[in-house]
């Protein structure tokens, strides 16, 4: 009988301190439906960063891309569909991973489009001409200007200020972060400060939906 009592009582004990461990666990794992780990001027967000979609939107999707990346060309229409169905929910911040030949020439053409505030007419000009101007690791920036050009960027004014400090500085700092957050490919997406674990355009959208249901 005495034994009987001891292992009960030592079962209870571990049932007790299992119990404690497991609402420890939940009350340190982050949530998705938690506040959002997301602010200005750290590595994952910056303040000139980009916005795709309404500015002061709850849900914030971070994409690290690069201009001549395929991956992010083929990505492109499902950040543009979520976008679309949560018009008033999400944004886009855009963060730029220079991985590939031209890309850096690219993104600096994409933030002298954003001075003349043709940031997104530029940007879908050059990921339609992207097989143009960034095919199998072969840059030919000519293409990627002649893009940009015929959406209805200033040529003269944007040959400029592709040369500026402000331009080259952000693409150094971004090239920083990208090391800092530890970025391997892209696209790479964050929602509301968390990564995406399960890449796929079902995962993203996933992701997304949960956040905004939980901001409503």
């Amino acid at each position: 009988m005495l034994e009987r009592k001891l292992v009960i009582s030592i079962l209870a004990l571990i049932a007790g301190v299992f119990g404690i461990a497991v609402l420890l666990v939940q009350q340190n794992s982050p949530s998705l439906n938690s506040a959002p780990l997301v602010s200005e001027d750290t590595p994952l967000i910056r303040s000139y960063s980009p916005i795709l979609g309404k500015e002061d939107a709850p849900v914030t999707i971070v994409e690290f891309f690069d201009p001549a990346c395929e991956g992010c060309r083929a990505f492109h229409p499902v950040v543009k569909e979520i976008l679309n169905q949560y018009p008033e929910h999400v944004r886009v911040i855009v963060r730029y991973a220079t991985f590939h030949k031209g890309s850096k020439e690219a993104v600096a053409i994409l933030e002298a489009a954003r001075l003349q505030d043709l940031f997104e007419p530029v940007l879908e000009a050059l990921l339609d001409a992207q097989p143009q101007w960034a095919s199998h690791s072969v840059s030919n920036i000519d293409s990627a200007w002649a893009a940009a050009i015929n959406a209805g960027l200033d040529e003269q004014k944007a040959r400029i200020d592709v040369q500026s400090a402000e331009i080259l500085q952000r693409i150094e700092q971004d090239q920083a972060d990208v090391q800092t957050v530890q970025i391997q490919h892209t696209p790479t997406f964050f929602v509301d400060g968390r990564p995406q674990i399960k890449f796929g355009a079902d995962s993203l959208r996933e992701m997304v939906r949960l956040q905004v249901e939980a901001k409503k």
